[in-house]
């Protein structure tokens, strides 16, 4: 039966997912071929309680397309959060600024498995939450997109890490750190 082995396979992956360290990386900048060798390994994620390594993953990536060469550029910066033993994606942050409006606009791709009415948080820092409705969720994840307030861009230009949190559908808290030290010089890329 393909749902019974789809939703034992979905329960295994979310478990996983919620009890292994995360990394938090930047997107691949193109689509690129398959790896024919293995990357270099990822450092992992330390133990609860001890100091991160000193070497930071790394951060923001920037890139601009168009639909064609008449067409303005738009521009997005992003970070993933991925799981480190198994590369799979936990979490995507995307700020784009869209080139008829040129205000930044957040998404957030959250994984499946979700207490929905929750929604997820976002906060700098120490400082303000930014309370995320979840939108949508489709086979590779759920959505959370908002015009992003000039406060709050201003925040994470000048903070060290923004945390998203979320609740799983057993109503336990994840929380996924992402460092902000390029993002300021990746957004001035894109602005």
């Amino acid at each position: 039966m393909k749902i019974d082995f789809k939703s034992a396979l979905l329960a295994a992956v979310m478990a996983s997912a919620f009890t292994t360290p995360l990394l938090a990386q930047p997107a691949p900048k193109a689509r690129a071929a398959p790896h024919a060798a293995p990357a270099p390994a990822a450092p992992t994620a330390p133990p609860a309680g001890e100091a991160a390594p000193a070497a930071a993953p790394p951060g923001w990536a920037a890139r601009c397309t168009s639909a064609s060469r008449e067409a303005p550029l738009e521009c997005a910066i992003e970070q993933t959060a991925v799981l480190s033993k198994t590369g799979q994606l936990v979490v995507l942050v995307n700020i784009r600024v869209p080139s008829d409006t040129h205000a930044p606009v957040l998404l957030v791709q959250l994984p499946l498995g979700l207490n929905l009415p929750v929604g997820a948080k976002l906060q700098d820092d120490e400082g303000k939450v930014m309370d995320l409705q979840i939108q949508t969720c489709e086979n590779r994840g759920c959505y959370a997109t908002l015009p992003l307030p000039a406060d709050v861009l201003a925040a994470m230009k000048s903070g060290k890490q923004m945390k998203l949190s979320f609740q799983s559908m057993n109503k336990e808290t994840i929380a996924v750190p992402m460092p902000l030290a390029d993002f300021a010089a990746a957004y001035d890329k894109i602005k």
